[in-house]
């Protein structure tokens, strides 16, 4: 719980996502009860990126949007501040990629940031997604509507 509040208590990580930052551990312990009622629920939920060689917990990734009938989903992602830069969020990137297609029989795979959130850029690219285009206002966040950059791989 700690280790999660640790990131998600950083003003420079939640700028950079829709969910506000932490205030305290209540706001962490929420969180973590939604995603447990998630997992019980059969429903999508994030998992988390641990450190190989600290077995900390830094991050979370998941498929935010799958549209099974489609066979295409969204990843979306977040890692601690003290590792960005790392390739760490890359790494875990490019194996849920590897699960979304070889696993989950996905032909498309798509991810989006924030116009200015160049680290999250990098790690799209560096996945091997292509940039696909800006969506003009394509999510309200935090009292105002935001550009997205988006960018995609598809199985073949």
């Amino acid at each position: 719980m700690d280790d999660i509040y640790v990131y998600c208590s950083n003003e420079e990580v939640s700028k950079y996502v829709s969910w506000n930052t932490h205030q305290n551990l209540d706001d962490t312990r929420d969180f973590v009860t939604v995603v447990i009622n998630q997992y019980e629920n059969n429903q999508p939920a994030p998992w988390g990126i641990e450190h190989k060689e600290t077995s900390q917990f830094i991050g979370t990734i998941e498929f935010v949007d799958w549209k099974p009938k489609h066979k295409t989903a969204e990843i979306g992602y977040v890692i601690a501040r003290d590792y960005w830069g790392m390739g760490l969020a890359t790494e875990a990137v490019k194996n849920m990629i590897l699960f979304g297609f070889q696993q989950m029989g996905l032909v498309r795979i798509q991810a989006r940031c924030f116009t200015e959130n160049t680290g999250s850029e990098r790690v799209m690219k560096k996945a091997g997604m292509s940039f696909e285009g800006i969506i003009r206002k394509g999510m309200y966040s935090k009292g105002q509507h935001r550009d997205l950059k988006q960018y995609a791989i598809v199985k073949e």
